[in-house]
């Protein structure tokens, strides 16, 4: 009898142990499906799903008349295979030959068509050409894994490097992006980026990913303490990547190029503190552009003059750097 009662509270036990199991690794799952998956979908899904709500209703027409504007525009394909396999697709818009290139990088579970096609006309204005890029799980890019600017860096040098063989050295190259594209760009700064790569534009970016999604789980009214650890840990389990490799913050200490940061003051999303940090700690040639009245990701609608007025400015002053240098170049290689 003795024996028989071991035997059950054994079971017991151990159906209890495998109950913790179980509801652990389906709590982490979830996590990770909420956080970083990005279900399967057409490759060339004309469905566009723009806000309209609040502040956003303001500019949808004009979001919408640029995605058309955009979509009339010529282009040329490219594409590139990322470091884990993934086929990588962008779209290039000439503004005219030789013209610096802006690699464009859109925000977090969004697509190059809805949030760059403003920018295209942006870059124009800028007299620069423009390749927008789908990052890896959007648009008609591979992938199933969104990893807030962790693999996407990579894939940003990736980029660089094939504009750079494409249309040669002698043209400038500049890595833009919003909200977690500018997370991407920033994070891009410090690696080993091609020589004509001569600076960042970094629009509403986050300082590091895990301080982000602890603000959108509090806002959730869910205690971050509790419930973050399951979405790092369903990061590395199914995301196969390390939520905390590496972080804006820590990359732009070590950027190797100028950068521009533009945020909206009533960002209620990311806050433009988490950009005024990123600008303090920047050791390289850097401006910080914050604009009024802009929500999330709307500096450049809100204020197109204002943007335009500094984004020229800075764009100006790099460019006219960068051609010097290959002036100098060319001569010291003459003598």
């Amino acid at each position: 009898e003795a024996e028989k009662r071991i035997s059950m509270i054994g079971l017991i036990i151990l159906g209890i142990i495998i109950g913790i199991i179980i509801i652990f690794f389906t709590a982490t799952y979830i996590c990770y499906r909420m956080t970083f998956f990005s279900k399967k979908r057409p490759l060339k899904s004309d469905k566009i799903i723009l806000p309209d709500q609040g502040i956003y209703a303001l500019y949808t027409d004009q979001i919408k008349n640029d995605i058309l504007e955009a979509s009339k525009m010529p282009y040329k394909s490219l594409s590139v295979i990322s470091h884990d396999g993934l086929t990588l697709r962008g779209k290039f818009y000439e503004y005219q030959k030789n013209a610096p290139i802006e690699i464009m990088f859109h925000g977090y579970r969004s697509n190059g068509k809805r949030d760059m096609s403003t920018g295209i006309k942006r870059a124009f204005l800028c007299g620069h050409s423009a390749l927008v890029v789908d990052q890896r799980a959007s648009g008609e890019s591979e992938g199933h894994t969104i990893s807030f600017g962790i693999n996407e860096s990579l894939d940003a040098l990736l980029w660089a490097k094939l504009v750079n063989k494409e249309f040669g050295e002698n043209v400038p190259i500049l890595l833009t992006g919003i909200s977690m594209g500018g997370a991407t760009v920033t994070l891009a700064s410090c690696l080993d980026l091609p020589n004509n790569v001569i600076g960042v534009l970094a629009d509403c970016p986050f300082h590091n990913a895990s301080d982000i999604i602890k603000k959108v789980i509090e806002d959730m009214k869910i205690p971050s303490k509790i419930a973050y650890p399951f979405v790092k840990l369903g990061a590395k389990i199914y995301g196969k990547f390390n939520l905390e490799a590496t972080s804006s913050f820590d990359a732009i200490k070590n950027a190797k190029v100028p950068i521009i940061i533009f945020h909206g003051k009533s960002d209620e999303y990311i806050p433009y503190q988490m950009s005024e940090k990123l600008y303090e700690v920047c050791v390289t040639k850097k401006k910080f552009v914050l604009i009024d009245n802009a929500d999330h990701g709307l500096c450049y609608l809100v204020d197109p003059d204002k943007y335009l007025k500094e984004a020229r400015e800075f764009f100006k002053e790099i460019e006219k750097d960068f051609y010097q240098k290959s002036i100098n170049i060319k001569k010291h290689n003459i003598n």
